[in-house]
């Protein structure tokens, strides 16, 4: 059923569709269907050995998921669109006792999510996730050690994937874009996961085995990247400045497993380049270009997504090959223009991919690179020219040259940015309309690459 706009038509005809689609979309639908006996048998035998083995792997296998639906234009949602209400969904009243605590509550949500998902409901299979998820956070404070942190992983992946698919079913139903509510409440449910591992007393210890006895810690680094990433999808980046310092003062980001200290520094190398630190930006994208996995090819595209424009604009230009390799052929034609002072092709490059550029979050940093291409048509110029005085004119015809015409004012305005950038030596007579280069290197090259 597509949502529609309820307002009453003055058209009988309308209006009648109207009536029928508001009534059609508040209609009743039965609660979730219980899973077949068997099944949950077989499920809270697998919880319930897991438990009392304390063992991590099957902790983990326990608690994760089936697949989720899909989403499709036509997912049914049987009530108002909102946020979603933990609970308020539940069907099964199972009991389970480990241990002397008791897993009754967790247990019944697991068993709501997994029908959840049989409805192919997007947003009832969040609400019943988020049960769930609240009620383990609850249980995980509980107990000691940290066997549990693999689970916990599990937990919250699936919240944050749940929490996504429910959102755009949602936007798709009602034809907008931005309703991030399930992935804000996701937000709240990850964040506490995230304060009871940072929390814990024990002592954290370098390649510690998952035990009764250890640290909690361990398992901060994971929940910190995911909340990354639910802060940039919700463009919330102010937040990310809550999770750095208690992790970087721990000394955690150089403490997690390669794949989590791999996704954290391409998440801060983001932070810095929204942030115009561009040499922080440059040393976290290396580290974790270099430390990804050798057969992980799209998370290395991902991460060269943005430290190609990082090291465009600090002056270090990418080979062919390598933009080749992984696809990233919307920086052909600025690698071209920068290192041939090409300014049209630099220019329409730039235009043609604007909109790609826009959604990474990179199109000024871009825009920023122009000043390089100037420089590099301007000294072209030069060695044309042969001489250190060169008339703004001269300048001025090689911008029409390239279909690009402007005046003498403009061309000196440039001029102006690139000597004070130290891009080149030398210094501008206005009266005369002539740039003036330094007889020693004009065109410093170690002021445009940046050590």
């Amino acid at each position: 059923v597509v949502l529609r706009d309820t307002t009453i038509s003055t058209d009988r005809h309308n209006a009648k569709s109207d009536i029928f689609t508001f009534v059609k979309c508040q209609m009743i639908m039965p609660p979730l269907p219980t899973l077949p006996r068997a099944e949950i048998s077989s499920l809270k035998a697998n919880l319930t050995h897991a438990i009392g083995s304390k063992n991590p792997s099957a902790a983990s296998s326990a608690v994760e998921l089936p697949p989720f639906p899909s989403v499709t234009a036509d997912a049914f949602l049987d009530r108002e669109l909102g946020e979603a209400t933990p609970g308020s969904n539940a069907v099964h009243g199972e009991m389970l006792k480990v241990d002397g605590v008791d897993w009754s509550n967790v247990f019944n949500a697991l068993l709501d999510t997994h029908a959840a998902i049989r409805t192919n409901d997007l947003a009832k299979v969040y609400e019943a996730q988020s049960s769930f998820h609240s009620a383990f956070n609850h249980t995980f404070g509980s107990y000691k050690g940290n066997w549990l942190i693999p689970a916990l992983h599990v937990v919250c992946r699936n919240t944050h994937k749940a929490a996504v698919l429910a959102d755009k079913a949602v936007n798709r139903i009602k034809n907008t874009r931005n309703d991030h509510a399930r992935l804000h409440s996701a937000v709240t449910l990850l964040q506490a996961s995230y304060s009871k591992t940072l929390n814990d007393r024990v002592d954290m210890r370098r390649n510690e085995p998952l035990s009764e006895d250890g640290s909690k810690k361990v398992g901060v680094l994971y929940i910190v990247n995911q909340l990354f990433s639910m802060y940039f999808e919700l463009n919330t980046l102010r937040l990310c400045k809550n999770l750095l310092k208690p992790v970087e003062s721990r000394g955690i980001h150089e403490s997690g497993s390669i794949g989590e200290m791999v996704t954290y520094r391409y998440y801060v190398g983001r932070l810095n380049m929204f942030e115009d630190q561009y040499d922080l930006a440059e040393k976290n994208f290396d580290y974790a270009l270099r430390h990804c996995h050798k057969s992980a090819s799209a998370n290395k595209k991902r991460i060269l997504n943005y430290l190609v424009p990082v090291k465009l604009l600090r002056g270090r230009l990418p080979t062919i090959k390598l933009l080749e390799k992984y696809s990233l052929n919307e920086f052909l034609p600025l690698l071209n223009g920068m290192r041939t002072g090409n300014l049209m092709e630099f220019s329409d490059g730039l235009m043609k991919n604007q909109d790609l550029f826009i959604r990474r979050g990179t199109y000024l940093l871009l825009e920023k690179c122009k000043m390089i291409c100037y420089r590099n048509l301007f000294k072209r110029v030069y060695k044309i020219i042969g001489k250190e005085q060169i008339r703004l004119e001269m300048i001025a015809r090689s911008f029409k040259w390239l279909g690009m015409p402007i005046d003498l004012d403009e061309v000196e305005c440039i001029l102006a940015n690139l000597i004070f950038k130290q891009y080149i030596r030398g210094y501008l007579s206005h009266a005369k309309r002539v740039l003036v280069l330094s007889k020693k290197d004009p065109f410093p090259t170690s002021k445009v690459i940046k050590s």
